[in-house]
């Protein structure tokens, strides 16, 4: 039963605050708002809300938003209880060390190095096709050769742009966190400007005839949407990776977790409306439906703003991805499970600078060089399945040490872990085969690492 050793709550605090590893408390409930929201918005709702609108809910996709926000909502509950009740770095991965032992931590922080990893290297390739797009504008052209993955058959051989903007965004999270919050902060503001923009121009463009028939596809689109839009409010559990540099996490970190989703469903349910009143939902099939939008009633001048939007969404969503990863794997290897290069933290900066470099290149090279499109997937399993642990691990935690004295609570538990479980449960059913299969191959690697190397190095052995 050795794998099935647990670390006390008391235990994982008081590690965290070792003078060799501890992280710099600097993040206060704004900040890590800020964080959610740039985790959150970014190509979901520059590019979903169309596909989604065309292919499953029509006008109904309204609801789809307010059904996975809810999906998510009973989720981020849990994630906030646990990050107030155990604030320290690791998310997912440290919250199950405490409930359910070792073997199931592993495994989850080894999901998660998933999720974070091919989601920050996808982000990376998504920003230099926006990039590439937006300069092309201006007469800019990068070679061929360098403007994508490899594929020969193309003539493409490496994405620079996307090397580019992962070492940009490395250097800004080596300097600290806090320089690392107010970057994000800035983009984040950029974004939703140019979401209010258009939400302020197409109001006015609006036909009420265009929302008829609601539910084209029945309450089953209204369903299938949902599904697909679930995958637009991935990132705000990245929120609770940051508890460890939070101060005073008992209010800051379920503030932070629970207001950035709150308003990341407002903006999704207003973009959806406004874009489905302009624009007939069988039209909305494209890449880019606020800018098909806002050229569809001949506001070309603020289409040109919404490439910005898209730009500054898409590099929010990559800090806040890199900055989980490398959090995550600070908390791995302080548990002895990684090599202890990763939870080396620079004395006068206070962040694990080795790790965040060791990380940036492992994104490179997944987004300089391997087509990430039908690996998308494997990101929102890994997610899933994080969410499933949370929820359950909620009422294990209730059931052996009751509810909190201090900081958040979950209302009506076990009903909301419950729901949460059962949601993402029904979601995770969903996905096709091929991840499954993918996510399976994935767990077997991560099996060998642990039984080779973890399970040996781990600090409970001392």
């Amino acid at each position: 039963m050795k794998i099935f050793r647990k670390k006390s709550i008391q235990d994982l605090i008081n590690e965290a605050g070792k003078k060799d590893v501890s992280l710099k408390k600097e993040l206060g409930a704004f900040d890590l708002s800020m964080l959610g929201i740039g985790a959150i918005v970014g190509t979901g709702i520059f590019v979903l809300t169309g596909v989604a609108a065309a292919e499953h809910a029509g006008p109904a996709l309204i609801l789809s938003f307010i059904l996975s926000g809810l999906v998510c909502v009973f989720a981020a509950l849990c994630y906030a209880e646990f990050a107030s009740t155990v604030p320290v770095a690791g998310s997912a991965y440290t919250y199950s060390y405490a409930t359910f032992g070792e073997f199931i931590a592993w495994i989850l922080g080894w999901d998660l190095i998933l999720e974070y990893g091919f989601a920050s290297a996808s982000v990376a390739s998504g920003w230099s096709g926006y990039f590439q797009g937006l300069i092309a504008g201006f007469g800019i052209h990068v070679p061929k050769a360098l403007s994508s993955a490899f594929n020969p058959a193309n003539g493409t051989f490496v994405d620079v742009p996307a090397i580019f903007i992962t070492f940009i965004i490395t250097f800004l999270l080596t300097k600290g966190v806090k320089h690392s919050a107010r970057f994000n902060t800035l983009m984040v503001i950029i974004k939703l400007s140019v979401v209010i923009i258009f939400l302020a121009v197409g109001a006015w463009y609006v036909k009420p005839d265009n929302w008829t028939p609601f539910m084209p596809f029945g309450f089953s689109g209204v369903t299938a949407g949902a599904a697909t839009a679930f995958y637009a409010y991935i990132g705000f559990d990245a929120v609770s990776t940051a508890a460890e540099e939070v101060k005073n996490p008992q209010r800051n970190m379920p503030i932070g977790i629970i207001a950035s989703l709150l308003v990341c469903t407002l903006l999704y349910v207003a973009v959806s409306a406004v874009l489905t009143g302009i624009v007939p939902y069988q039209l909305l099939d494209v890449k880019n439906p606020v800018s098909f939008a806002l050229n569809y009633i001949h506001q070309d001048w603020v289409a040109g703003f919404i490439s910005l939007g898209a730009i500054a969404g898409i590099t929010t969503v990559l800090t806040v991805m890199v900055f989980g990863q490398t959090r995550l794997f600070y908390a791995i290897s302080r548990d002895g499970l990684l090599p202890k290069i990763f939870s080396k933290v620079d004395k006068k900066k206070q962040t694990p600078v080795v790790n965040s470099w060791i990380t940036c290149l492992l994104v490179s090279i997944f987004s300089g060089l391997i087509p990430l499109g039908k690996l998308a997937e494997l990101t929102n399993i890994g997610t899933l399945f994080a969410f499933m642990s949370v929820s359950i691990g909620i009422l294990y935690l209730r059931k052996k040490q009751g509810a909190p004295k201090r900081g958040f609570r979950v209302p009506f538990v076990p009903w909301i872990p419950l729901l949460a479980f059962l949601s993402c449960g029904y979601l995770v059913l969903q996905l096709p085969a091929l991840t499954w299969i993918s996510f399976c191959v994935w767990l077997l690697i991560g099996l060998v690492i642990y039984f080779s190397y973890g399970i040996k190095h781990s600090t409970l052995n001392r």
